[in-house]
């Protein structure tokens, strides 16, 4: 069966601290994320931006976390005071509320994967099985 693939990267900034632990990350400081979402389906759909199924997922759904906090988004907030308690502010927890986030806005069989990077040599990923 055909299948498709999207990948797309963005950035957003923000802060935040890790509750509890001792060293530096436990001190707010903050980051320049990067994101990189794969979204998989082999099938195509339309989107509340356009009508047509020709797309996996528009490429404006999967990269709402780049939009700034006060539009949704989780550019320049704490992380801390943004994301639900269940979610520590690892890299971990970030990639899950993402991917968690960016699921509930795609049609359930769309395999989505979410990776964050708060440094250019660390990632953390996230996926379903």
């Amino acid at each position: 069966m055909p299948k498709w693939k999207l990948l797309t990267e963005f950035t957003f900034d923000s802060a935040h601290y890790i509750k509890d632990y001792n060293g530096p990350c436990g001190r707010l400081h903050g980051h320049t994320y990067t994101v990189r979402v794969e979204a998989k389906s082999s099938k195509l759909y339309s989107s509340e931006y356009c009508p047509h199924p020709v797309m996996v997922a528009d490429f404006r759904t999967l990269r709402w976390a780049k939009k700034d906090v006060t539009k949704g988004g989780l550019d320049h907030c704490v992380l801390n005071d943004v994301l639900p308690a269940e979610y520590a502010t690892t890299a971990e927890m970030i990639a899950k509320y993402i991917y968690d986030e960016t699921k509930k806005r795609l049609t359930p069989d769309i395999h989505l994967k979410v990776a964050v990077s708060e440094t250019p040599n660390s990632w953390a990923e996230y996926e379903d099985d």
